[in-house]
């Protein structure tokens, strides 16, 4: 049982590994792993802040410190002329207090002064490293999304990216279609003309009787051309006639001539 655990694990491992891979881009995991660093370049510029914050309070405190300390020793000299040796003890004794005090604040101030400049190193050095990996990192994106459009433009050309892919075989399904109308009409013209189908509207002719009807139409030309003929000679022939027998009008001449003599005169009388 234990066995088919195992592999049941590694199985959805595998499979878990490969639909990241997927779904991974390099390009934002790469802005992902910038905008971290710009995070942590971020806290560690708080950090020198604060401890910057910390020493500027510090040498105010030592400030104020010494400002008593001397005012004390001002105290203890004026005290003295005046033959109050009593009172220039006391201001002498707070002021040593006062020194004591100092003399912790300066050693935590170099404490401070001195983180304070191991942070304003790393965040240079930091600084420096972040940029650096800007740069790389434009580098990188445009590299590879370079070789992306180069990959697709190649897939493109080649006709293997599920988009030309798709193109691809609609095209083909056009021409197939386009072929197979194209022989369909053919087949169907050629049926018409050897007169295995019948034509319903009449307008198509085997190849018989296109045939009749083209001889039998040179036939009707021909008859039309001998009768033209035949008119033609017929009437050259009878105005030859006419020519051989007189000028036209000469003998209605002659016979309006005769008319008068034929009709019955009558006398006046």
């Amino acid at each position: 049982m234990s066995g088919v655990m195992k592999r049941m694990g590694m199985i959805f491992r595998a499979k878990a590994n490969k639909a990241l891979d997927r779904a991974e881009d390099p390009r934002e995991t790469l802005d992902y792993s910038y905008q971290k660093q710009l995070e942590l370049l971020q806290k560690v510029r708080r950090g020198v802040a604060d401890v910057a914050t910390s020493r500027k309070r510090l040498e105010l405190q030592l400030n104020g410190l010494q400002q008593q300390s001397s005012k004390l020793e001002e105290q203890g000299r004026k005290a003295l002329a005046l033959g109050r040796e009593d009172l220039a003890r006391e201001a002498l004794s707070r002021k040593a207090a006062l020194q004591q005090q100092v003399t912790d604040l300066e050693t935590q101030h170099q404490t401070l002064q001195g983180e304070e400049e191991k942070l304003t190193l790393a965040a240079q050095r930091l600084q420096a490293k972040v940029d650096a990996f800007r740069t790389k990192k434009e580098t990188i994106k445009a590299t590879y999304t370079a070789a992306q459009a180069q990959t697709k433009i190649g897939e493109a050309f080649s006709g293997i990216s599920e988009e030309m892919g798709d193109v691809g075989l609609a095209i083909q399904r056009a021409e197939d279609r386009t072929a197979q109308m194209q022989a369909r009409a053919g087949a169907i013209d050629e049926l018409l003309a050897s007169g295995a189908l019948d034509d319903p509207t009449g307008m198509a002719k085997d190849d018989i009787t296109a045939e009749l009807d083209r001889l039998s139409g040179g036939s009707d030309v021909e008859l039309e051309l001998q009768r033209m003929k035949a008119e033609l000679a017929g009437g050259s022939g009878a105005q030859q006639q006419a020519i051989e027998g007189g000028k036209p009008g000469e003998g209605a001449s002659k016979q309006e001539e005769q008319e008068p003599h034929d009709q019955p005169r009558f006398d006046k009388n």
